[in-house]
């Protein structure tokens, strides 16, 4: 087997109640990292950080922390300095905002999901930086869409900040290259979530298709022919992380079954 070594580094996996963030930090400890789990519902990151504990060589702790709080920030670094004593690893990664056209964004609306979606993730990097420049070793991978490259119908929002993480990130990594310090997007396409539960039944509501007929639309657009499973995700997003990829960076990486139609 490959040793990605990166047993015993300090992981911070943002939003990991569920979904990719919950898988990318499973795989994390399943290589010996301690990570910290964050996000809004304790008992669902309680539990997960139950299963890291029981089930692998890793370690886990949690946060409770909402991104779109104005003190998040300084939230997650107490929590990093007193529970991990520093950050090695950087796993950025939000919830989705609302679905909806570009007629329905309003000015609230495009304030209040980036400073939960971009002003966060911008600013915590920001803070984590100097520690992984001082050890010589940092990696950070920022969970983005498929919808930076190929804008998906009906999700403005997301494709409109997503979007703007893609120059952010490409910026970061050329100032961070020379301190042994990689960043990487890393696009998901359509992976088996709850999330993805949730879009498929308001499309189905929306254009009064049966989910099943929603279903199946999704997967023919796929060309491997069925959505991925998060294991498979969070394994891309655990070589990003790893001793082995120190010379991938300022990369867009998309993990979706070949549905991208863009080269």
């Amino acid at each position: 087997a490959m040793d990605l070594g990166i047993a015993d580094k300090k992981a911070v996996v943002l939003a990991s109640s569920r979904g990719l963030g919950a898988g990318i930090a499973e795989a994390l400890a399943k290589e010996g990292a301690h990570v910290l789990l964050c996000g809004r519902t304790e008992d669902r990151l309680a539990q997960n950080c139950k299963v890291i504990n029981d089930t692998t060589p890793g370690k886990a702790d949690y946060v409770i922390a909402d991104l779109a709080a104005e003190n998040v920030v300084e939230t997650l670094m107490e929590a990093i300095a007193e529970k991990l004593g520093g950050a090695d690893i950087l796993v950025n990664n939000s919830g989705g905002p609302t679905p909806g056209t570009v007629a329905d964004m309003t000015p609230e609306k495009l304030d209040r999901f980036f400073n939960s979606m971009v002003a966060p993730i911008i600013a915590l990097t920001n803070r984590l930086i100097p520690q992984m420049k001082e050890k010589g070793w940092g990696r950070i991978v920022t969970v983005a869409s498929g919808g930076v490259q190929e804008p998906i119908p009906n999700l403005a929002l997301s494709n409109t900040l997503r979007s703007a993480l893609v120059g952010w990130n490409k910026t970061l990594a050329s100032e961070v290259a020379a301190s042994g310090i990689t960043a990487n997007l890393l696009l998901p396409g359509r992976i088996h979530t709850d999330r993805i539960d949730e879009l498929d039944h308001a499309n189905a509501e929306r254009s009064g298709k049966s989910l099943s007929e929603v279903r199946a639309g999704t997967l023919r657009a796929i060309p491997a022919g069925r959505l991925g499973r998060v294991e498979e995700f969070a394994a891309v997003a655990a070589f990003l992380c790893s001793q082995q990829a120190s010379y991938l960076t300022g990369s867009l990486v998309r993990c979706d079954g070949g549905a991208t139609r863009g080269i």
